[in-house]
């Protein structure tokens, strides 16, 4: 809790200095337009002291571009986008050209880095809402508008080079070319990505009493490099726009390596094991975006996905009985195929009194394939595929389990006066889920899920948003089946459920959001609330009480709540007019009872607060920026407690810390060191298992588990040509 008050200290002097200063000590170069309607543009002038390379490094200047991208935070499902499927209702945070590019795997912020500083025309930071706008759903929205010319063309090219903790060299680069000519704009894109990951772990294991029983020593290291190819192409005419994009990923053959070494203090002896396992995956995606303006009278969209992604994954486990021969003694296969097809329409028109309505459908297709096999050194009869070990039977663990889904919605934005807007929607989803192969389940869904979005600008400067919305978490067809355990060496496999449902929730948000004087700065505060059914954690699935099993499901209601504060400042008062500070605390909190104790305890990853702290600094004389990034978050409490079916673990992790520093030379070229995990953080988790179920409280044993990279090193030279 110590960093806590130091990082609010640290927001709440940022802001006394920024207000208690004269203006004339605040005059900080600012964008050059501020309308009326609470769009911020930010013209191409406005960056061309800090010579940029990507929209990304313009973004990177702009005082609260964190909250503007969805940075702020919000209390969103937690997992991320685990199990999104389809496209929703455009929620994001990134157009280009007023559009967004038609991906899930290439979206809008996958182009940023992309595209070339000196094709952008300025940068709008949308607060509003409106029918015009192509995504909705999100706080603010950062619209990227391009030169419109005749004919240009960039190359970016960046070459990386990453050092890991063993010494290794990796490196990796990527290739841009971007440009318009005529009514047609493009942008091709091929990348190798240098994954290179090496890593040491200890593992203490204690008797009931804390007796120190065992010992393991582990050294891993993965080998992985990653390609892809993107490419996107527009075409403008009359009053019609097409855009088509693609996008392909492979990673080939990935091995990985673990050495370990395991010392009995109960027998006095010493046992050495050897890890080889291999992965691999690729993916492709095909998106199109096709839209007309009938003048006046309304805009058509259409827009559709069609993608597939496969990985596979081998683990290989021997026994090492003279430090040097092999023994196999587990065996583990486990394949997984996702594929979607998405169609979305829609129709959007104005009506009467600074009205508009948009009202469509989508549909999607989605298929996951799971396959697992698993063989060990048992007696019995050994097969080939199964490593030259027994096959051993898996529960669920074939299987293909197919949804489709329709969803109408109809989103209505009224301009309630020239400071009051107002978004509300009406979505019915339906579908049907269906698994097949070693279990059989059909079921049928229908969801009806509102949403109204309230927004007042108090002053220009100072806005008030306030939403309430019904949200329907998508399920993640992998925990229908029965997958591999990569972290518990004792339970090689995890359950399925084909009975999980999807969590609900009522979404209830109320944001206050202040822009300093002069371009100065960005003040947010948000608190919101989740009233959860359905909530999605581990429950009991075990066939008897002797075989006791644990996968995903749903375990009743909750709730979640929490409170964002940030502030994204420049720094004037200090004699650093180009430098910008970004702090930010998350206060939270849950509550649902636990299926497996029956008590009341918080959601696992709902820690109690985390805290952020990033800084650069632009020195435009010297053609020189450095800055640093610094996150941590509470340790301790069942927020950091994952409660099973026989054991309990706690995760335990350091802090945070990284810091680069950039050199622009030879006009266009830039050369960035950046130095990751600093302070050679780790993750740490402690485990006690029990004899039988974890309710019945008799402690078998208790591990203290701590792992970690090192520090690393990057370093990248780009240019645009």
């Amino acid at each position: 809790m110590k960093f806590k008050s130091t990082g609010l200290s640290i927001l709440a002097s940022a802001l006394l200095l920024a207000l208690s200063l004269p203006a004339d000590a605040q005059q900080v170069p600012g964008p050059e337009d501020v309308s009326d309607d609470s769009t911020i543009v930010y013209p191409a002038s406005y960056f061309a002291e800090f010579l940029p390379v990507s929209v990304n490094d313009m973004l990177y200047r702009i005082p609260g571009i964190n909250l503007a991208m969805g940075g702020g935070g919000g209390g969103g499902s937690r997992g991320g986008n685990r199990g999104r499927r389809g496209l929703g209702s455009g929620e994001g945070e990134v157009l280009i050209n007023g559009q967004r590019i038609t991906g899930k795997s290439s979206g809008g912020r996958d182009q940023l880095n992309r595209i070339a500083a000196d094709q952008v025309d300025y940068i709008e930071i949308i607060r509003g809402t409106s029918e015009d706008i192509e995504i909705r759903g999100s706080a603010q929205v950062v619209n990227i508008v391009l030169l419109d010319v005749l004919s240009t063309s960039s190359t970016t090219v960046e070459i990386q080079t990453d050092r890991s903790r063993d010494g290794t060299i990796d490196t990796g680069g990527q290739l841009s070319y971007s440009g318009q000519s005529g009514d047609l704009n493009y942008l091709l894109h091929v990348e190798a990505s240098p994954r290179y990951n090496a890593s040491s772990s200890s593992e203490l294991s204690y008797d009931p009493e804390y007796n120190l029983r065992e010992v393991r020593f582990e050294d891993s290291v993965r080998e992985d490099l990653e390609y892809q190819v993107s490419a996107n192409v527009g075409y403008r005419f009359d009053s019609q726009v097409l855009q088509l994009n693609g996008l392909f990923e492979t990673r080939g053959d990935s091995p990985s390596y673990r050495d370990r070494s395991i010392h009995d203090l109960v027998n006095d002896r010493i046992r050495l094991q050897r890890e080889d396992n291999n992965s691999k995956r690729y993916s492709w995606e095909v998106g199109g975006d096709y839209e007309r303006d009938f003048a006046g009278a309304g805009t058509y969209r259409f827009l559709f996905i069609v993608n597939d992604r496969e990985f596979q994954f081998t683990r290989n486990r021997f026994d090492l009985p003279d430090g040097e021969s092999r023994v196999r003694n587990l065996f583990l296969h486990n394949l997984g195929r996702d594929r979607e097809r998405i169609a979305r329409t829609s129709y959007t028109f104005g009506m009467a009194g600074r009205q508009g309505l948009e009202v469509g459908v989508e549909g999607a297709q989605t298929i996951r394939d799971n396959g697992l096999r698993m063989g060990l050194d048992i007696p019995g009869e050994r097969s080939p595929a199964y490593g030259n070990l027994v096959p051993v039977s898996v529960d669920n663990s074939e299987s293909t389990v197919e949804e489709l889904r329709y969803e109408g919605f109809a989103v209505h934005n009224w301009q309630l006066n020239p400071r009051m807007s107002l978004e509300s929607s009406l979505l019915l989803e339906t579908s049907t889920i269906e698994q097949s192969g070693d279990v059989f389940n059909s079921r049928d869904f229908e969801f009806l899920k509102p949403k109204v979005d309230y927004r007042f600008d108090i002053t220009p400067s100072l806005q008030l948003r306030a939403r309430v919305e019904k949200d329907v978490q998508q399920l993640s067809f992998s925990d229908f089946s029965a997958s591999a355990d990569y972290n518990d060496d004792d339970q090689n496999t995890q359950a399925g459920n084909p009975e999980i449902r999807q969590e609900q929730s009522w979404r209830y948000e109320l944001n206050l959001e202040m822009r300093l004087p002069n371009n100065l700065g960005v003040v947010n505060s948000q608190f919101w609330y989740r009233d959860l059914r359905d909530v999605i954690e581990r429950v009991d699935v075990s066939p008897s009480p002797d075989d006791l099993r644990s996968a995903r499901g749903n375990i009743g209601d909750g709730k979640r709540y929490g409170l964002n504060f940030d502030v994204s400042t420049r720094l004037p008062m200090l004699g650093m007019p180009n430098a910008l500070l970004t702090t930010g605390i998350r206060l939270r909190d849950s509550e649902i009872i636990d299926p497996f104790l029956g008590q009341k305890r918080r959601q696992p990853g709902s820690e109690r607060w985390s805290t952020n702290v990033g800084f650069r600094n632009d020195m435009v004389e010297q053609g020189l920026t450095y800055g640093m990034f610094y996150s941590h978050s509470s340790n301790g409490g069942s927020g950091r407690t994952e409660i099973d079916i026989i054991d309990i673990e706690e995760r335990i992790e350091d802090p945070f810390l990284m810091a680069f520093v950039e050199k622009k030379a030879f006009e266009n070229f830039t050369f960035r060191l950046e130095s990751r995990n600093i302070t050679e953080g780790e993750y740490c988790r402690k485990r006690t298992r029990f004899l039988g179920a974890t309710v019945d409280g008799v402690v078998e044993e208790i591990e203290h588990y701590c792992n970690s990279s090192g520090m690393e090193l990057a370093f990248r030279v780009s240019a645009t040509f």
